[in-house]
């Protein structure tokens, strides 16, 4: 292979790199989420229900920055709820530290979540959203606590938290 013949390989692997990522950018468009979901808004009403942090998150599938949830520290017993809607989908008792920055979980509430598949960013992760809004509330993995071997990775702005009662 000649010089020549090798810098002309390099220039057609430079042009599809180059290319893919062009299309890789459109995954990295926000999905407002889909499907038929009990609880159902307007745009209009999402916005001015949310706070601008969480209806970016809930309805345009962003991320809060890391280590910025007040929910972090929240230690007491209760649940943790969906900032869309209300609904229950997290128990404090499942609630641990990962020290990623964002609270984490090792289980939902039976039927309070579903999972989706999530290409943006050019990789396959599991997107978990809510089962009665249809609102964004982060990504599973599987590199949590036993029993599950789950990480819950929640953005603090998509959830309340709801003390037990006495």
């Amino acid at each position: 292979m000649t010089r020549r013949e090798f810098i002309g390989m390099g220039s057609v692997a430079v042009v599809a790199i180059a290319v893919a990522g062009r299309y890789a950018l459109v995954d990295r468009i926000p999905e407002p989420p889909t499907g038929t979901f009990p609880v159902r808004r307007s745009e209009a009403q999402w916005r001015a229900m949310l706070a601008p942090a969480s209806y970016h998150v809930l309805r345009e599938a962003g991320t809060e920055r890391r280590f910025s949830s007040p929910l972090l520290k929240e230690h007491r017993k209760g649940f943790f709820a969906c900032a869309g809607c209300g609904k229950h989908v997290f128990a404090s008792d499942a609630k641990y530290d990962s020290h990623t920055g964002w609270p984490s979980f090792w289980q939902a509430l039976p039927g309070a979540v579903v999972d989706r598949a999530d290409h943006k960013f050019g990789r396959l992760r599991t997107e978990i959203i809510c089962t009665d809004c249809g609102g964004h509330l982060g990504h599973v993995f599987k590199d949590g606590p036993k029993p599950t071997g789950l990480r819950y990775c929640i953005n603090g702005v998509a959830l309340t938290f709801v003390a037990a009662t006495a």
